[in-house]
């Protein structure tokens, strides 16, 4: 294989609506990416500019997978692996990008964070400032066989290796400071990172990759939970201060369209109080078979919850994009986010879809009005679920409209 070989090569796969107007079902959708990918199955090395991303699994823990994302390109990869940059990207260029990234894996355990070179290397990437020079030889010819979920972005084919380098790094210094300070807590290493406008994806790989925590105490995580840690702790944080500020006047609707999601965020006067509502439409990644939509919700008082979110990982994810937001007015206030997933979003991308994409809804301007009943013309107007069946699973909008004839808003 020519290391220096670029994507130019890539055997040209015809495009087009018909293409993905058949391809809704999930399956069908692997395959076709599985095509595209193929030629690359009998590979036994690959060289190229790592955009430091890693992966660490959670089958087998705490003995687990670990390894690095490498794609078959020099110069400036940094993209691939930043979503951050994704939010004017579809679904066919973000599968594009990542399945370029190419996963190697051995097994370690948890602990074992700089045990040998191979775990020193994974620190290295995840500590660097910029795309890293690699190289992976594999024991094994790649697996074309790629899983999705709505935590994790997708990535290309992958095998176990033997040998893995790394040249040219260039450490990110505030990373290296909290990873320098071993009597700092992951928990505290995560929020000042944050406070000191380290990107979240940047987080998540620190933490996935052992760096932050008491010296003895830090481990591999997996990247699954690891994201999911990081808008949960960060999310906390930023909704403990929001309780000392006065409770908003008005009530505030935010809505846009991003990958066929339709995102309606709505903020009321009272103390915190946050709901997610999600509406999974027939043909929809975890919504393929039944015929109808499915309807899921979680939910927290002042308090917040002690059990994980029914939703999962979206759920902490946009509750951090609107803790930021009040944060940045100084305001506390009950939040609904209701979200329909329609047939355009075929394939999960993962949860930053919905950190960034709440966070760019709350960046548009919103409706401002102060009667209750308007919130229910606005959602009749924007979404296509019913306002009673939003009522139906939301303790919100029960506790708006419980004492008072839903007939009233809804016809």
């Amino acid at each position: 294989m020519d290391a220096t070989s670029d994507w130019s090569d890539e055997p040209i796969v015809k495009r087009s609506k018909a293409v993905y107007k058949q391809m809704r079902d999930p399956a069908a959708l692997r395959n076709y990416y599985k095509m595209k990918i193929l030629y690359m199955k009998d590979m036994l090395d690959v060289a190229g500019s790592s955009p430091t991303d890693i992966f660490v699994g959670r089958y087998g823990y705490p003995k687990v997978f670990v390894g690095p994302m490498v794609p078959a390109e020099f110069g400036n990869t940094s993209i691939l692996s930043t979503p951050e940059l994704w939010r004017n990207k579809s679904i066919s260029d973000i599968f594009d990008m990542r399945l370029k990234l190419i996963r190697g894996i051995f097994v370690a355990n948890i602990w074992d964070v700089e045990k040998n070179k191979m775990t020193e290397h994974i620190r290295d990437l995840a500590l660097s400032d910029k795309p890293v020079d690699s190289e992976i030889k594999f024991s094994s010819k790649l697996n074309a066989r790629f899983d999705l979920n709505d935590d994790v972005e997708p990535f290309g084919m992958s095998a176990k290796i033997s040998r893995f380098d790394v040249n040219n790094i260039k450490a990110n210094k505030k990373i290296e400071n909290m990873y320098r300070d071993t009597d700092s807590t992951a928990t505290n290493s995560v929020i000042e990172l944050y406070e000191k406008k380290i990107p979240i994806s940047r987080i998540n790989r620190g933490l996935s990759s052992g760096l932050f925590g008491i010296g003895n105490k830090r481990k591999f995580v997996p990247t699954r939970w690891g994201i999911t840690a990081v808008d949960d702790t960060l999310s906390k944080y930023r909704r403990e201060l929001i309780k000392d500020y006065d409770e908003i006047d008005h009530i505030e609707i935010y809505y846009n369209v991003f990958l066929d999601n339709r995102w309606m965020v709505i903020f009321m006067p009272g103390e915190w109080n946050y709901e997610m509502i999600e509406a999974w439409y027939p043909h929809t990644v975890w919504n393929k078979d039944s015929g109808q939509v499915s309807v899921y919700s979680s939910s927290e008082g002042y308090k917040g919850r002690s059990k994980y979110a029914e939703i999962g990982g979206g759920y902490y994810a946009a509750r951090l994009a609107v803790t930021e937001r009040l944060e940045k007015i100084k305001r506390q206030a009950r939040i609904l986010i209701l979200r329909e997933i329609h047939e355009g979003y075929s394939m999960p991308v993962g949860v930053w879809n919905v950190r960034e994409h709440v966070r760019e809804t709350l960046d548009g301007e919103p409706v401002i009005f102060n009667e209750s009943k308007n919130i229910l013309n606005n959602v009749s107007k924007r979404l296509e679920v019913t306002s009673k069946e939003w009522i139906r699973n939301s303790t919100i909008l029960k506790s708006l409209f419980l004492q008072k004839k839903i007939s009233s808003y809804v016809k």
